[in-house]
């Protein structure tokens, strides 16, 4: 889709679906962007129809400045004064970066929480550990992901580490288990080994677990990206194979 036809291709835009609820207008169109890119309706170079998608989305277009400035941050969008706002290249690099700060960060929180932790906390993550060992379904993984990480942030009771999870925003666009084949299996073995570091008082260990964790699914969400063609012929002859 080349910058000419971007604009056009609007009127012709998906509705924005189930996972823009419950959010702020700026948080649904950045999401709803990111979806577009995501599924290739979007592609470098291309303008971002702001008209349009504040039409699909019910919104004015200034949710939409706000999303578009804020991916601009991210490094989704460049804007250009007095010409809109355009698609930007994603890096491969860029994207396992991301999620090797995240690791950085959840290993911090089991670090600490190492440290803090009680029988409560191992026999409440064990738990966590065994219903996603039977679970399949992606939404349900998802719950239990938010509860294994949550309980780790709320004992390593750290503001500040709670203040920069707020800055990271996802870079995929839904439910991350059911769109990144492999997430499941990754997620299942990743807490567990972090569950058993932590039942061993060990937080080097806990933090290494989790770091690898997320290493191997920012290389799944790469390896997902480079199958969709999101990133430029560029990127990809510069970055390493696997």
């Amino acid at each position: 889709m080349s910058a000419d036809t971007a604009a056009a291709a609007g009127a012709s835009l998906p509705p924005p679906g189930e996972a823009m609820v419950r959010r702020s207008s700026g948080e649904q169109a950045a999401l709803y962007i990111r979806r577009l890119i995501f599924d290739g309706r979007l592609r470098q170079g291309d303008r971002v129809p702001q008209d349009e998608i504040a039409r699909t989305l019910g919104v004015s277009r200034i949710p939409v400045r706000e999303a578009l400035l804020s991916l601009e941050r991210e490094g989704w969008v460049t804007i250009r004064p007095h010409r809109g706002a355009f698609i930007g290249s994603l890096d491969e690099a860029a994207v396992r970066d991301h999620y090797a700060l995240y690791g950085l960060v959840y290993g911090f929180a089991a670090q600490r929480a190492t440290e803090r932790s009680t029988p409560e906390l191992v026999s409440r993550l064990g738990a966590v550990c065994d219903r996603l060992d039977g679970e399949d379904d992606p939404a349900a993984v998802a719950r239990l992901n938010r509860e294994f990480d949550g309980l780790i942030m709320k004992t390593a009771s750290s503001p500040r580490l709670r203040a920069v999870l707020r800055a990271m925003v996802g870079i995929v666009p839904g439910n991350f288990f059911a769109l990144v084949p492999g997430a499941v299996e990754v997620e299942r073995a990743g807490s567990r080994t972090v569950l058993q570091a932590i039942a061993a008082g060990d937080g080097g260990a806990a933090a290494g677990a989790y770091a690898t964790m997320l290493q191997r699914q920012g290389d799944l969400v790469a390896d997902l990206f480079k199958s969709r063609g999101l990133f430029t012929a560029r990127d990809e002859a510069g970055a390493g194979g696997r």
